[in-house]
C-alpha cells in the first residue's frame, strides 16, 4: 500500500520568486508532486523559463509578474490567482534580496530600505493576502493551508557586512511563528525555512571568490553548496497533509553549518 500523504494532487501551490533559484527548485518539486503552481516573479523572461521548465516534466503552472513590495500587486495578483485556479493551498513567500553594503557604519539608508521592503514588507504582504483567503475558505467549511516563509541561517548567526539583511530575515521568523499561533484555528499551518550557503544567483559573486569557497564553504559538514533541489522535499512536506500538525517552526537546511 503506498502511503498517500505526500501526493499534491488537487492543491494549488503559489510560490513568490519561484522563476529562479531555491524558489524554482520548490516549484518544481511541487508541481513533480501534483500540485498546480503558481509563479510571481518580476522578470517576465525568467517566469517564462520557470514554466517551460516545469511543463517540461508534466507539471502545470502559471506565472504572473509581480512586485512583492508593492501591496496593491500583491492583493491584485492573489485574487488573479484564486479567480482563475480556484484556491491556494499553499503560499511560500521565497521572493527576497540580498543585503550585503559593508559594516553597518557604511550601510546606506536606501540600501537597507530597499532591503526590509523586500524581505519583510514582501512577505507580510504575501502572508496577510494568503492567510484572509485561507480563513474565509475555513469559515465556508473548507480548513486548512499552509503559509511557508523563507528565511535564511543569517537569521541566527551574526552575518558579517549583513547586518539589514540578517534583521530582515530574523523578522520574518517571528512574522512566521506570530502567524502559526494567530491562524491555526483555521486549520492552517505556518512555517519557515533557513537556507544556508545555497548556489544561486544571489551568491554568485561567493561563488567565484575562491578564498569566501575555501574558507567557508570548507567548513559546511556536507562539504559543498547547497542546490535549490535541496529544497524540493521540504516544500512538499510543508505543501502536504503530513505536515498539518507541524507549525510554528523553523527549518534549518545549511548542511550543518551552524552546528558545527
Amino acid at each position: 500500500m503506498t502511503y498517500k500523504p505526500f501526493d499534491l494532487t488537487g492543491k494549488v501551490a503559489l510560490v513568490t520568486g519561484g522563476n529562479g533559484g531555491i524558489g524554482l527548485g520548490m516549484a518544481e518539486a511541487l508541481a513533480q508532486a501534483g500540485a498546480t503552481v503558481a509563479i510571481w516573479g518580476t522578470n517576465e523572461s525568467k517566469n517564462q523559463k520557470a514554466l517551460e521548465a516545469i511543463r517540461s516534466h508534466g507539471g502545470e503552472a502559471r506565472a504572473w509578474k509581480v512586485n512583492v513590495a508593492d501591496e496593491t500587486e500583491v492583493a491584485d495578483a492573489m485574487n488573479e490567482v484564486v479567480a482563475m485556479l480556484g484556491r491556494v493551498d499553499t503560499v511560500i513567500a521565497n521572493a527576497g534580496v540580498s543585503g550585503g553594503d559593508g559594516p553597518i557604519g557604511q550601510h546606506s539608508t536606501e540600501a537597507y530600505r530597499k532591503i526590509m521592503s523586500v524581505n519583510v514588507d514582501g512577505v507580510f504582504f504575501t502572508l496577510r493576502a494568503a492567510a484572509n483567503h485561507m480563513a474565509e475558505r475555513a469559515k465556508k467549511g473548507d480548513p486548512g493551508g499552509s503559509l511557508v516563509a523563507v528565511a535564511s541561517m543569517a537569521a541566527l548567526e551574526g552575518a558579517a557586512r549583513n547586518s539589514a539583511y540578517g534583521a530582515s530575515k530574523a523578522a520574518v521568523c517571528s512574522m512566521i511563528r506570530a502567524v502559526a499561533v494567530e491562524y491555526a484555528r483555521y486549520g492552517v499551518t505556518a512555517n519557515a525555512i533557513l537556507p544556508g550557503w545555497i548556489a544561486t544567483d544571489m551568491t554568485g559573486q561567493a561563488q567565484d571568490n575562491q578564498k569566501f569557497v575555501d574558507n567557508v564553504i570548507s567548513r559546511v559538514p556536507m562539504r559543498r553548496w547547497g542546490e535549490p533541489e535541496d529544497f524540493g522535499g521540504v516544500a512538499v512536506y510543508l505543501a502536504s497533509s503530513a505536515s498539518r500538525f507541524h507549525t510554528g517552526d523553523s527549518f534549518l537546511i545549511d548542511g550543518g553549518y551552524c552546528v558545527f
